[in-house]
């Protein structure tokens, strides 16, 4: 870490070029215990799809990655802010805890799986099994989302501002999801339900924190009708 730090200019961010350093050394470079107070700003370059880049930060750093990046980007994210100025492979954000990762460009499949808190903001679209098991992640997503999005969602709040795939919040438990445009299905025990005051300012708070310019008036509110808490075995053809 010290050989990357010493090398950028002090008011500017530190910068690794990944056509030239590892994976490996960029994370244990981000995963220094020092690394808030002497390198809080930092710059990628040249990631050319790499997987597991900036994986389990837990300082409040800022973290800018200049081009696609392959899976597990940002995974277990903690207070840090981490941005892709691309796309973003399998499981972007998977397991976050808190603080922002962004992908400007569209993300594949699982994106936010089994996070637990913070924001992730999709600008473009995210493909299958979105915020799969989201445990109380904010996701908000500027395009469309595949089929199997939120699939057992426990907690958090996903947001769509394009279309939705099959089976959306199929065995939901109480994630909350709101869609701007059509959605193909809903899955097991997911049901539409009414937008109320509170539901506006909520979505105008995520669309605010996103910065993503959407009116919340365009959103329609999805979520559990909780009749697969427990098994019964009149629902026994929904399982």
């Amino acid at each position: 870490m010290a050989a990357l730090i010493e090398t950028r200019v002090a008011t500017e961010p530190a910068l690794v070029d990944l056509s030239v350093s590892s994976v490996r050394e960029l994370n244990q470079a981000l995963h220094a215990p020092d690394v808030a107070d002497k390198a809080p700003a930092w710059r990628v370059t040249h990631p050319d799809g790499r997987h597991n880049v900036a994986v389990g930060l837990t300082a409040e750093i800022d973290v800018r990655i200049e081009g696609h990046v392959g899976y597990y980007c940002a995974g277990m994210n903690q207070a840090a802010t981490v941005t892709v100025e691309g796309n973003a492979g399998v499981g972007v954000a998977e397991n976050m805890m808190s603080g922002t990762v962004r992908v400007r460009g569209n993300a594949s499949a699982s994106a936010g799986a089994t996070a637990h808190g913070g924001l992730l903001v999709v600008e473009g679209s995210a493909a299958a099994r979105c915020g799969i098991s989201m445990k109380g992640v904010d996701v908000v997503v500027g395009g469309d989302v595949g089929h199997m999005s939120a699939f057992m969602g426990q907690a958090g709040r996903l947001v769509v501002c394009g279309d939705a795939g099959d089976a959306l919040g199929d065995s939901l438990y109480e994630a909350r999801i709101y869609v701007a445009g059509s959605v193909r299905s809903l899955g097991a025990d997911c049901v539409e339900k009414e937008v109320r005051a509170q539901h506006l300012a909520e979505l105008t708070g995520l669309l605010a924190a996103a910065g993503l310019d959407a009116d919340p008036r365009d959103f329609r509110r999805y979520g559990s009708a909780r009749r697969l808490y427990n098994f019964h075995v009149d629902n026994a053809s929904a399982y």
